[in-house]
């Protein structure tokens, strides 16, 4: 198998109320497979802006970043795809309701959950910490060893 680039992803930490915000992770509507909200880096911009960027793409919320909470990476031996993401904690700015006909660009993102750490124990959420992390706002910043992708 050809070696790929480790691919750099950003994710936002929002509680709101109680709740976590929650995204689908793939654009098959039958994956009940659910994130925090961001992507990938793209050069030239910090890992905050490239946070903001990707969270005003799949929500239309604005927020401010705060500190790294949580270093995850996750591969698939069978494509050699492999993500390291950095979660950060971040805070909305302004009106925090998602409007409903929001639509992100790339249409991957389809759906917004706001889940209370209970019902996140029902869900399907990877990675495995982030309700933990999400929930200990005071928690040292987390790492996440290498797991395979969830399909």
């Amino acid at each position: 198998m050809p070696k790929r680039p480790v691919r750099l992803a950003t994710r936002a930490v929002i509680v709101h109320e109680d709740r976590l915000l929650l995204v689908n992770a793939w654009a098959d509507p039958k994956r009940p497979l659910l994130c925090a909200p961001g992507g990938g880096v793209e050069t030239g911009a910090s890992l905050p802006e490239n946070l903001r960027r990707e969270v005003v793409e799949e929500t239309g919320l604005d927020i401010t970043v705060g500190d790294p909470c949580l270093i995850n990476e996750f591969h698939d031996p069978a494509t050699g795809w492999h993500q390291v993401e950095v979660f950060f904690r971040c805070r909305i700015e302004g009106n925090p309701v998602i409007d409903p006909t929001w639509q992100d660009p790339e249409n991957i993102v389809t759906r917004h959950i706001w889940a209370t750490e209970q019902e996140m124990r029902q869900l399907v959420v990877k990675p495995d910490s982030l309700r933990r992390v999400a929930f200990s706002p005071d928690a040292a910043l987390s790492y996440d060893p290498l797991e395979q992708i969830v399909r």
